[in-house]
């Protein structure tokens, strides 16, 4: 989460819009936002057969990289020069005097595996979703090995989904070992898996840097009494309340602490002996939930549905939804020797190809004036882009008929209303059809 800092805005409407917290009690998982570590959201032996005779035949994905270590020191640096001048005073609470060396050790650990680079987490999550892949399609991987088709795998050029990619292919290699010599080197495509820093993402940046509308919206939503009261709760767990008082920016404090608290998980198998760093016991699970709304909050508007209206946040992923169906749309036609198509990118990438496809969490947008919030919109970061989240196309053919299974992080999804499946409750869909509900045909 990019730190939110104050900016000069009324924010009045957007307060009266905002209830007492973000919801009546989110689930412990929803105070990590994106930062959520990666599980499949669907046992796999209830995955629906394919109908009678039809057999696959290609498979594509856009995987967001998996777990990987804070961005820069920034929110250590903070939170340590805070904590060394409150030892310093004799303002540490017992729990404070714990925090220091843990966010010491954090630190180090982060900057050993490279800052922004996946972590041991993070290469085991790539590793396993390629099994788990391997395990769903056993008969098509077999086919591209007998075959010598090619399996093409291309990233943002990004460290960590570079890294990504490897993990994931080394994995996918290991599980079924005559792929090794098909599956291409991690090419770079930025204007794909990078568009948001592209030349496609122009007006999107601009909206970024110049919409006073989300200026407003976002300082509304973090100028509050309740962000400065959970900013308090933070830091008094810390540091004696005299020190509290001193801080000049308690909140950007406190959400650095939260930061931290965040991205730790992502970190356990750089923790001493895999234990894990433990930092729940300097967040409160209440606390936590709601710095993890205005971080659901910053990438809903910034990223995901944003405002009714518009849809400046994710128009600019329709060149990854195009690319989905050319690879398809090539397989039907004869004209791909690929087996496979893989991905590896970021979630500026999957929250606005979420939001595009309208997938399960991602249909909402926030009316202007009204300020999103859990309690009245189901767009959960955790959910719709945790770490590693993947959307996956599974190609099926009998004759000329090919048909499309979706999975939503692993999660047999249907696609967006108005799309109709071969038969009602069916997670199967006539790529014909999808072209239509597209707008492709």
């Amino acid at each position: 989460m990019r730190r939110l800092t104050p900016v000069v805005a009324l924010g009045a409407l957007l307060l009266t819009a905002l209830p007492a917290h973000a919801s009546g009690g989110p689930a412990h998982r929803e105070g990590y936002g994106t930062k959520a570590a990666y599980s499949p959201r669907q046992n796999p032996h209830t995955y629906q057969r394919p109908p009678a005779g039809f057999a696959p035949v290609f498979t594509e994905n856009v995987s967001r990289h998996g777990s990987r270590a804070a961005s820069d020191s920034a929110d250590g640096d903070l939170v340590l020069a805070l904590w060394e001048q409150a030892e310093a005073e004799g303002r540490l609470t017992g729990t404070g005097e714990e925090f220091g060396p843990v966010v010491r050790a954090l630190q180090a650990a982060m900057a050993k595996t490279g800052y922004g680079n996946l972590s041991g987490r993070g290469r085991q999550e790539m590793a396993d979703t390629a099994v788990r892949l391997q395990r769903r399609l056993p008969s098509l991987f077999r086919k591209i090995a007998d075959d010598g088709e090619k399996i093409d795998v291309v990233s943002s050029g990004q460290g960590r989904a570079v890294a990504s990619g490897t993990a994931f292919t080394d994995a996918l290699a290991g599980a079924e070992p005559a792929l090794k010599p098909l599956i291409g080197p991690v090419r770079t495509d930025k204007d794909l898996l990078y568009f948001h820093k592209a030349a496609g993402g122009a007006a999107y940046r601009d909206y970024i840097e110049n919409d006073q509308r989300l200026k407003d919206t976002l300082h509304g939503i973090t100028d509050q009494p309740k962000t400065r009261k959970t900013a308090n709760s933070v830091l008094r767990k810390l540091f004696e309340e005299p020190f509290v008082e001193r801080i000049g920016d308690p909140v950007g404090a406190a959400q650095a602490v939260y930061n931290l608290y965040a991205i730790a998980p992502a970190m356990s198998a750089e923790s001493p002996e895999g234990r894990g760093w433990g930092m729940e016991r300097f967040v409160s699970r209440k606390d936590a939930a709601w710095f993890g709304y205005v971080s659901d909050a910053e990438d809903f508007y910034e990223k995901g549905p944003g405002f009714t209206g518009s849809d400046i946040t994710y128009r600019m992923a329709d060149v990854l939804l195009d690319d989905f169906f050319r690879q398809a749309e090539a397989k039907r036609a004869g004209t791909s020797g690929l087996g496979a198509e893989l991905r590896f990118s970021h979630a500026e990438e999957i929250i606005p190809l979420a939001a595009l496809m309208r997938l399960p969490g991602s249909t909402r947008p926030a009316e202007p004036g009204t300020a999103y919030t859990y309690a009245d919109n189901p767009w959960r970061g955790a959910d719709v882009s945790p770490l590693g989240a993947n959307i996956q196309w599974d190609v099926f053919a009998k004759g000329d008929r090919y048909l499309v299974r979706m999975l939503y992080n692993e999660k047999e999804t249907a696609f967006k209303a108005g799309c109709r499946p071969i038969a009602e409750g069916s997670a199967f869909y006539d790529l014909d059809e999808l072209e239509r509900c597209f707008g492709r045909s």
